[in-house]
């Protein structure tokens, strides 16, 4: 039986925290090892100079996220990784998805409206950004695509340009579906209120952290009023996000962590919750600092990861011109 292809990609911003970590790189593993799927992961350059960068940093923020991927647990012999601007076809199939997706469809979007708020140039790319999007995705043909909450509006908008598409030109995309990751929306440790965020770094729990800083940064999350532990986001939310964190890091229902800390102190929640962060990414720790070292060798698996998506993704891009007629 035919796997179902999966496509997904990070963006190589910074340091990965563990909202990340819980709304997209574990799921990834997850689904890789699952064995129902031919995963392509990869990391999204292109998306990720839409916003304010340094060039300089921008390089090594790739082969991080490279590292991340295989320390987390991502295998090239399993899923293909790769770089996206080492695609070529991604950045002309999104332009081919321009001049059929009018502009209200991409003024509406969301996430454009938020970050266009807060930038002091908006940005032609930023605009666009969607598009890429469907074109990462579509250039697969992927029946699944995990995403989180945040993402939904941008699949919807992929799944609208393959009927636009295939209805002017003929069939060539199919409509993926959306594979939600069931995470805790982490929150910031020092606002629960907001979700965490690398920006403010005291209340971000960054992969790489050392067990002292873990230690450190948990010891001061702000709680709630009373003593009672038990996970109820709205009255106790600082609480709550503590317990959803010890839940997911240590795959254990709710209910069961619930039992665990009932009438337990909240410096007691928080040594625990410390403790298994600390030996959750114990392993990913040592394996990422190893792979740190050996850039030539996580430079040499993005080109051959990008080399057997470009294959791919090639082959779906003929198609595509040949259908608008830009293809000889």
């Amino acid at each position: 039986m035919k796997r179902q292809v999966l496509v997904s990609g990070i963006q190589p911003s910074g340091k990965l925290h563990i909202g990340n970590y819980l709304g997209a790189l574990k799921n990834f593993v997850e689904l890789q090892n699952s064995g129902k799927y031919d995963c392509f992961f990869f990391i999204a350059d292109l998306h990720s100079i839409t916003e304010s960068f340094d060039p300089k940093k921008k390089q090594k923020q790739i082969l991080e996220l490279a590292a991340d991927f295989l320390a987390a647990g991502l295998n090239p012999k399993k899923s293909t990784l790769f770089l996206q601007s080492l695609v070529p076809a991604h950045t002309e199939l999104a332009w081919i998805f321009n001049t059929i997706t009018p502009m209200g469809e991409l003024e509406r979007m969301t996430q454009y409206k938020d970050k266009s708020a807060k930038a002091e140039i908006v940005n032609a790319g930023l605009f666009t950004y969607p598009t890429l999007m469907a074109a990462d995705i579509l250039l697969y043909n992927p029946a699944a695509v995990p995403v989180g909450d945040d993402q939904l509006q941008h699949l919807e908008l992929a799944r609208t340009i393959v009927r636009k598409f295939n209805g002017r030109f003929g069939r060539i995309f199919t409509e993926p579906k959306g594979i939600l990751t069931h995470t805790p929306r982490v929150m910031s440790l020092r606002d629960s209120s907001r979700k965490m965020s690398k920006s403010d770094p005291a209340s971000c729990l960054f992969l790489d952290d050392s067990p002292e800083e873990i230690h450190d940064k948990v010891k001061r999350a702000v709680t709630d009023s009373g003593s009672e532990i038990k996970y109820d986001p709205k009255e106790k939310p600082g609480v709550s996000n503590l317990l959803g964190i010890y839940s997911a890091v240590t795959g254990r229902p709710m209910r069961d962590v619930e039992k665990e800390f009932a009438g337990n102190t909240y410096s007691h929640l928080k040594e625990r919750v410390a403790f298994a962060l600390a030996e959750h990414f114990r392993e990913y720790r040592n394996k990422k600092a190893g792979l740190m070292v050996k850039s030539a060798a996580l430079k040499s698996l993005l080109v051959s990861g990008s080399k057997k998506a470009s294959k791919v993704a090639e082959k779906t891009l003929f198609a595509a011109k040949k259908k608008v007629g830009l293809s000889p």
